[in-house]
């Protein structure tokens, strides 16, 4: 099976929401097992302070399961350190700036199990914290945000090994060049995480960027949406009235009128999103099981 670095709920559970509860967490793992995803890494994306404090010990004690414990690879943190313009559906109330001694707290909370940390890193403090998180075995990852040249060459510095989504998560105008895509592609010191879904990148950028990475740091991530699986129409998630449209795409609720939609997140799984790859010929069987199974695994260290 699949491993997916960031699935953020599915068929209407959100590790995010306020009620979440251990059966959820069970039914979220039969139906991606099902569905052919192996493993997984829960995310909690930018919330509420409650809402970390209270998921972060539901999740720790699901990890702890023994049915449960070979199917989760580790917690994944995807803010709430993160910048505007580039929050894309986070919700800008929630966003905090990087805080080493917040993210011991909730790391005490996950008893240990967070695995990965999405920041911005030209936030202040980002550094210090990525150094901090990096020291204690975290994958800290760069996304949502609208860093320069020197931040990322920083961040990486201080031992960053990862780019979130490379690609979205960022305002849709960009100069020419540079622009923090170009940049993280060309640093061979990240890996970096696609959203295959047909929908996220176009066929174009997912060749470019499969012959920036190469084989060995070239991940797909479904990035499933807590209504991920759910049928068309309009929904409440992240705070905003999205809408899954027929093609299966999520978007914020009247962003497409100006022709660029705010994605919030997928509907697909890995497997979709591998299906989509195979389908576009320039991947092998094999090349599909390295970025779908051994990446991810090697990064975390499996």
């Amino acid at each position: 099976g699949w491993i997916d670095l960031q699935v953020n709920g599915f068929l209407g559970v959100d590790f995010s929401a306020p009620d979440l509860g251990l059966q959820q967490i069970r039914d979220v793992t039969a139906a991606l097992l099902e569905r052919g995803t192996s493993a997984y890494c829960p995310t909690l994306v930018t919330s509420a302070p409650g809402v970390f404090e209270r998921n972060l010990p539901i999740l720790a004690e699901a990890m702890r399961d023994a049915d449960l414990r070979p199917h989760l690879a580790g917690i994944h943190l995807e803010g709430p350190f993160l910048r505007p313009p580039s929050n894309g559906a986070h919700a800008l109330r929630w966003l905090a700036p990087p805080d080493a001694a917040r993210f011991d707290a909730w790391q005490r909370l996950a008893g240990g199990a967070i695995r990965i940390l999405t920041l911005a890193p030209e936030a202040p403090g980002a550094v210090e914290l990525i150094r901090h998180a990096a020291r204690q075995g975290v994958v800290v990852s760069l996304g949502h945000h609208l860093a320069g040249d020197d931040d990322i060459a920083r961040a990486v510095d201080a031992g960053a090994t990862l780019c979130t989504h490379l690609g979205n998560g960022i305002v849709n105008t960009l100069p020419r060049h540079p622009n923090p895509i170009w940049t993280q592609l060309a640093e061979d010191r990240l890996s970096a995480c696609f959203i295959a879904d047909g929908h996220h990148l176009p066929a174009a950028f997912l060749r470019v960027a499969w012959r920036a990475k190469g084989r060995e740091r070239f991940i797909v991530v479904s990035d499933s949406a807590a209504i991920a699986g759910l049928p068309p129409g309009p929904y409440r998630y992240m705070g905003s009235d999205v809408e899954i449209e027929p093609s299966r795409r999520i978007v914020v609720a009247g962003s497409a009128a100006g022709g660029s939609p705010t994605l919030a997140g997928s509907s697909s799984t890995l497997a979709d999103c591998m299906r989509h790859l195979a389908s576009l010929g320039d991947w092998t069987d094999d090349d599909l099981l390295q970025i779908g199974r051994r990446n991810p695994a090697r990064l975390l260290g499996a």
